[in-house]
Parts: C-alpha cells; structure tokens; sequence
C-alpha cells in the first residue's frame, strides 16, 4: 500500500465521501434545529432560564461527539434530567444545580470506569421493546400541549409537515425532508403572516456563548450531602438513557459501540457542562432517531455539528429561528414517533406467537415510563418483572424421579433441571424419607447448583435420612457444581 493510499484510510467517511458529508451536515442541522424548543422547555421543567438548557445542549453535544463511545448519537439537555434536578434548584438554587451535575458527572466517569456498562446484557428483549415503544408514546404526548388552545392553522400546518415528510424523500433523499418541511412551513407562515406559535415563544435565545467558571456554592461538606443524592440519581437516570440509547442504535445501525467509553463520555461531558453553567444531560432518543433513522447519519460530525449548529443558529440566526412554526417542529416529532414505535411488536400475528410473559414485560415497562414520565424507572420495573418471570418459569422445570433397585436396599433419585432458590425450596419434600431404604443415591448428572439455597437444601435432606439411620450419596456433579458444594455444605446451617 502507497503512503497516500494509507493517509487516504486514515481520514474519517465524512471527509473521503462527499455524500456522507453532506449526510452529517444536513442531519447535524436539523437536529439542531429540533432540539432548540425542546432545551426551552426542559430548562422551563428545571425551573431554570432557557439559556441553561441551550448551553447545556451545546457543550454535551460538542463533547461527547469527541468522548462518546456511540458514533451518530445525540446528547443534549434531557427531561428526565431536568425532573431529577428540579427540585434541589426549586430548594438550594442554580449554584447547587450546577454542582449537581459536575458531582453527577464524576460519579458516571466512576461508574463507568467500574464497568456499569456491563451490566446492560441483563436487560431483556422484551424491556427493550417497551423502552423504545414507550419513548415514542411521551416524544408523541410532549406535542400534544403544543396543539392544545392554538390558533386553527396550526393543524394544517402540521398535516402538510407530515405530507412533506412521507412523499418528499420519494423525489430525492439528497436534502432530509424533516429540513425540508422546517424550512417550507417557515416561508409560508412569515410569507403569509400567519399568526401561529413560534420557537421564539418558547423563550428568549441566548445572544452569546457560554463562559466557563465554578458554581456558586460553598464548598463545604455540608454541601456535598445536599447535593449528593441528586447528583447520584442523575448519573443513574443519565446512563441508563444512554447505554440503552447506544444499544438502540446499535441495532439499527448493525454495529457494536464501545459503551464502557460512551459512560466515562457522558460524565466528561456532564462535568465540563456544569462548569459551563449547563443543567446536564444525557443522550436524547427522539434527536439520536431523527439524526440516525430518519437523516441517515453515521458519524460522530453530525453529533459536533448539531452542538455547533445550535450555537450558531441561537446567537447568529437567532431572529429567523424564531420565526420558525412549532407546528413544523412538532411535525417532525410526530414523524419520529412512528419511526421510532415498533409496530411490529404489537400486529397480531406477533401477539399470537409471543409467550405470554414476553408481552407482560413488554406492557408494564411500557405503562410504567408513561407513569412515571420516566424511562429509567420502566426499565428497572421492567427487568425486575421478567426476572420474576424467568425464575417462575425455570423453578418449574426441576424433577425428581426415583428408581429402586430390585433387591430393595438402595434408591436412586435422579433430579433434572437448573437448582436455585425458587426451584431447590421444592426439593426437600420430593423424597420419601420414612420409606426409603438405607441407602439413597442422588443424581444430580442432569442438574446445576447455582447457590447457597440448594445446597442448603442439600444439607437438610442429608441430615432427615440421617435422622433415620440412613446414607445419602450425592454423585454425578459438575465441575462448577462440585466446587460450589464442597465450599458451602455443612456451613450453611445456624444450629
């Protein structure tokens, strides 16, 4: 391979294919644009001035496209976020928010190094579906407030975005359409004067950029236990959005992330946002879908850029983004939630097939995130739920069956299946202690010791046959089995 050749494999997609570039740079844009009402309004849900969720969405962005372990992904301000924080800014005051989420960044950076992010395999299919069906349910009721007491345009408006949005990608895809729709309604509605809501509306954009400094606290020990358990809850709340975010897309995009780095990522960003003055954040599904499903992005520049845009799109455009319509917004939030639903999951031919666990899982997470307005809460009801469900469906398939031999001086029970709490409580009334002769074999060849509980169980059935008088001889144990029973049996017992 030539030097040049080599160089050439050493460049980003985006600066050796010109039609990836253009990809990353219109998705960036248009990312930007979205999330402008959007860290208005989570800032409005913090209590804090608007300006603090723009900031914040800017330095999260600009940040974890460079530290992020997901290529493509959107972090920004976050409602989730904001309804964690809120009420120590509504007690303590913007200073302590702001220490908040520095000390919530180092405990992701902590939590990431420890390897939290392994823990995201014991998360099952069937919370995954309800994680995402159940994102697009809020994305979808957060825009009904937007088309509740406004003026009867706005619903035309918002029918011709989502027109736009399905046919126009049928003439070309070299432009999105969710830009293309943006900037269609916006002529129109200043064109012909309509009177509709606007992003300016919202709130009053910023006219300059962020300027780094500490948070105005006292930094004493009893500010640390003030803001502590906020901060905690946040860095929780923050990466599990994002490690689900990540596996999210993932999926979509047919390759793997690296999301030890995406956890330390977010907590280096959360840090430098708070001493930016920023509210905090984590990475945001709805933008991370209109930059990577419905615009096509790959790389992290469209990340960069949507941080970048928004800065620039606030302090330089400032006047003409906020002639833009929130019914071209809420339109192409609209289109994302159908995007982003999975339809599949809920046709009846799937429901038919489904075990009927799969789809308890699936509706609880579902019911409680839209509860709770939480993402974070459903996924931990949800797995703890299927937890509960696959330990009562594996419990049943332990066995025990007996045979004995024909001369009558000694039974073999051979047990079946995978032994631990909630299938070993069974085992010690499987055995007939009374008429067994005096010497009893258990086969455990076709079984697995998992924990303490069976081999206490174990140990309880030895000591019944010893009571009478007669042996009990366990044999057939696997390695793992074996060692797990040498170490605990005789040990367990109080008395």
């Amino acid at each position: 391979m030539s030097p040049a050749s080599y160089l050439r494999g050493l460049k980003p997609d985006w600066l050796r294919d010109p039609k990836v570039w253009r990809t990353e740079v219109l998705g960036g844009l248009v990312v930007a644009l979205a999330l402008i009402p959007e860290a208005i309004s989570f800032s409005i849900i913090a209590g804090v001035d608007p300006a603090v969720g723009l900031f914040a969405s800017f330095t999260m962005a600009v940040v974890i496209s460079v530290v992020g372990g997901r290529r493509a992904m959107i972090s920004a301000a976050t409602g989730a976020v904001a309804l964690v924080i809120a009420p120590l800014n509504r007690e303590h005051g913007f200073g302590y928010l702001v220490a908040a989420v520095i000390l919530a960044g180092v405990f992701q950076v902590v939590l990431g190094v420890l390897g939290v992010a392994k823990l995201l395999r014991f998360i099952p299919r069937s919370v995954m579906v309800g994680f995402v069906n159940s994102l697009a349910i809020l994305v979808f009721m957060a825009q009904i407030p937007e088309m509740r007491n406004v003026p009867w345009a706005v619903y035309p408006l918002v029918i011709g975005g989502l027109v736009l949005m399905v046919f126009f990608p049928k003439v070309t895809t070299v432009v999105p359409a969710p830009l293309v729709s943006i900037v269609i309604l916006t002529v129109i509605t200043v064109g012909a004067a309509i009177a509709v809501p606007t992003v300016g509306d919202k709130g009053e954009l910023p006219s300059s950029l962020p300027v780094p400094g500490l948070p105005d606290v006292p930094f004493t020990l009893d500010t640390l236990t003030t803001i502590a358990p906020y901060a905690f809850a946040m860095a929780l709340v923050g990466l599990m959005e994002s490690l689900m975010t990540a596996k999210l897309v993932d999926d979509i995009t047919d390759t793997r992330s690296d999301k030890t780095r995406e956890s330390v990522g977010q907590g280096i960003a959360n840090i430098v946002t708070g001493f930016f003055g920023g509210m905090g954040g984590c990475a945001m599904i709805g933008q991370t879908m209109i930059n990577v499903k419905v615009s096509g992005a790959r790389t992290r520049l469209s990340t960069f850029l949507a941080g970048a845009f928004l800065m620039v799109l606030c302090i330089v455009f400032g006047p003409i983004v906020s002639d833009i319509p929130m019914a071209a917004l809420v339109a192409v939030m609209i289109m994302v939630c159908f995007a982003t639903f999975d339809w599949h999951s809920i046709a009846p031919k799937t429901l038919r097939r489904m075990p009927a666990g799969e789809i308890t899982v699936m509706v609880i997470t579902v019911v409680a995130v839209v509860a709770s307005h939480n993402l974070a809460v459903g996924v931990v009801i949800g797995s703890v739920t299927a937890m509960v469900i696959f330990a009562k469906r594996v419990a049943h398939l332990a066995e025990v069956t007996a045979v004995t031999d024909p001369d009558g001086t000694s039974v073999v029970y051979r047990v079946t299946g995978e032994l631990f709490f909630a299938s070993s409580n069974d085992l010690v009334g499987q055995f007939d202690y009374a008429g067994d002769p005096g010497r009893v074999v258990i086969d455990l060849s076709a079984a697995h010791i998992w924990d303490a509980s069976t081999v206490a169980a174990l140990d309880a059935i030895e000591t019944k046959y010893a009571q009478r008088g007669k042996t009990v001889e366990i044999t057939g144990l696997n390695t793992p089995s074996a060692d797990l029973h040498a170490r605990l049996t005789g040990e367990l017992s109080g008395h």
